[in-house]
């Protein structure tokens, strides 16, 4: 797709002439990447087996070996997330690779820590996950497809103890499983609506009891969120089985332990969880390890691979999915609660495109200047800006500069920001690679020098009752009015808290596209409701999931989805990946 027309991230004016201007995988392909071992030696580890796996000549899975050896060390990590997403793009990862790239080029020793792209999107709306232009993360093409097989093993791990469940109730159903009261579904790491509701066990078989069962995609798998949130093997299999699978007829829970899943769940994921390493185009360090959706999930790639980055570094760059109220909000909220982690800084990143949307304008009209709009779609800018200060921290804007910004639109945002108190940087990563984040990666630096650890905050305790937690995020993050429960819910969460996990962080699954559970409510809603649909228990992952409106954990399809485009041509590489 070319970038200077429309994309889901941004596109800068190039040095070449406008017509010559490649796609994403044409600059991904014309790469000059170096050997793996080669990019990891930048950071001191030795190229051998025991630091080391490499998965072909620029990929590596680095070994527990080598990672349980290193010492902590004082480094800075940098938080990017984006105003509320829209048609028009925003580019965090595109930012975070460009920014990784410019701190190295200021001569700082960075990583950038990213989520693996899923095949759902990737054949579906959204395209790949590897960044754009010249700010990418190669090889582009194993990483958008099957990688190094780590979503292949989750949604293997995740479908044994599916299939462990039904297996058990075969034989004798010992353990008195409700057939009727199984909460765990099963997934595949593509977009297939058909598999929201299916029917199951209809072979006519003696003991065979048919009953309802659905699919969600494995980026929404409890097994990748425990995935994402372990800190060790020993952490992963522990969390796999406290993993609440059914109840009993009598109402008690079943977990993955009484069903002896743990043990073999955690064997098809012992080459999963080592974090995988490749390069950017400037041939710095990528960890990319894991991947929940942050609509759905809690949307940031593994604790492993950013403590890994965090001892090898001293800056970490990663991201965390959508805008900052679901994906830095859970960030800050659930992974670095986990974790014992915090950042120095967050980098928020917004288009004027994506601005003039929130201001009222069409897709179609977005290349016009349009200064009245984007006055009227900052406020969405500011609210992001005002949240991500109630958790202590500082935070920089980078506007992520397509080629039909005016001079006179920056300026409004530089203005407005500057009444604020915050730091804009323009950013020109697409075309310019590092040298366009420059400027960036200073701010960066002056404000992890300032920073103030003592100041960070999450935005409710542990032992906030779970209907606050959610009150409060709604209030505070949202700027709702209040939360809307019926008495089935309110019952459900009655029984998680009764059950002793109600000290546990909520995950709230909602549109991505507004403050709101209306995802036409563009800009910077507020008074309206936010409306819970029901809880569930993650209790192995240890959090609760709280889905709002009408939120989907099986995608879609869209009329036209990006896998029509996708071939082999006569050469035998791929085109229409993007």
């Amino acid at each position: 797709m070319c970038r200077l027309c429309d994309s889901n991230q941004g596109h800068h004016e190039s040095n070449d002439a406008m017509s010559k201007v490649k796609s994403d995988i044409e600059i991904a392909r014309a790469a000059k990447m170096k050997p793996i071992g080669d990019v990891l030696g930048k950071f001191n580890i030795p190229d051998d087996p025991f630091s080391f796996s490499p998965m072909g000549r620029h990929i590596a899975k680095l070994n527990f070996e080598y990672i349980d050896k290193l010492k902590e060390k004082k480094s800075n990590l940098i938080l990017v997330t984006a105003i509320t997403p829209t048609p028009a793009g925003e580019g965090k990862t595109t930012t975070s690779v460009g920014l990784n790239d410019g701190l190295n080029k200021i001569g700082k020793k960075s990583i950038v820590c990213l989520r693996e792209p899923s095949l759902g999107p990737s054949f579906g709306m959204k395209g790949g996950a590897a960044g754009g232009g010249y700010a990418q993360v190669v090889p582009m093409e194993q990483i958008n497809l099957h990688f190094t097989g780590d979503f292949h093993a989750i949604t293997s791990a995740h479908n044994l103890l599916s299939a462990l469940i039904d297996n058990h109730i075969y034989w004798g159903n010992k353990l008195n499983i409700d057939p009727e009261n199984i909460v765990w579904k099963r997934v595949v790491d593509l977009n297939d609506r058909a598999l929201r509701k299916i029917t199951i066990n209809l072979e006519k078989l003696k003991a065979n009891i048919p009953r309802n069962d659905s699919f969600d995609i494995t980026v929404a798998s409890e097994v990748m969120a425990i995935f994402c949130l372990s800190n060790s093997t020993k952490d992963l299999e522990e969390k796999i089985g406290n993993i609440t699978v059914a109840y009993t007829k009598d109402k008690k829970p079943v977990y993955a332990k009484d069903l002896k899943a743990h043990g073999p769940m955690t064997v098809l994921l012992k080459d999963a969880i080592r974090p995988n390493a490749v390069q950017t185009l400037e041939n710095n360090l990528a960890i990319i390890h894991g991947g929940p959706f942050a609509n759905i999930a809690h949307g940031c790639n593994s604790i492993l691979a950013t403590k890994t980055a965090l001892k090898l570094s001293e800056y970490v760059v990663t991201e965390a999915g959508f805008g900052a109220d679901l994906g830095a909000e859970k960030f800050l909220d659930i992974k670095c609660r986990k974790a014992g982690i915090q950042p120095s800084c967050v980098v928020l990143v917004a288009t004027i495109r994506a601005l003039k949307m929130h201001g009222g304008v069409e897709k179609d009209d977005l290349k016009k200047e349009n200064t009245e709009a984007l006055k009227k779609g900052l406020p969405n800018l500011e609210r992001h800006i005002e949240n991500i200060k109630k958790f202590g921290l500082e935070v920089v804007v980078a506007i992520n500069h397509f080629i039909t910004d005016t001079e006179k639109e920056v300026k409004i945002i530089e203005e407005h920001c500057s009444k604020l108190g915050v730091k804009v940087s323009l950013c020109t990563h697409w075309s310019d690679g590092g040298n366009g984040t420059k400027d960036l990666a200073n701010n960066v630096v002056e404000l992890c020098k300032k920073s103030d650890k003592s100041k960070f905050k999450h935005l409710y305790s542990d032992e906030t009752p779970i209907l606050e937690k959610i009150e409060k995020i709604a209030k505070e993050i949202y700027k709702a009015k209040g939360i809307e429960v019926d008495d089935k819910t309110k019952e459900q969460v009655k029984k998680i808290e009764q059950a002793g996990f109600g000290r546990f962080p909520v995950c709230i699954a909602k549109t991505q596209y507004s403050f709101s559970t209306d995802p036409k409510l563009k800009g910077a809603p507020s008074g309206h409701i936010l409306s819970v649909r029901e809880v569930r228990l993650s209790s192995g992952a240890e959090f609760v999931v709280v889905v709002c409106g009408s939120i989907m954990t099986m995608p879609g399809l869209p009329r036209v989805p990006a896998a029509d485009n996708i071939k082999l041509n006569k050469k035998g590489e791929i085109e229409g990946l993007f």
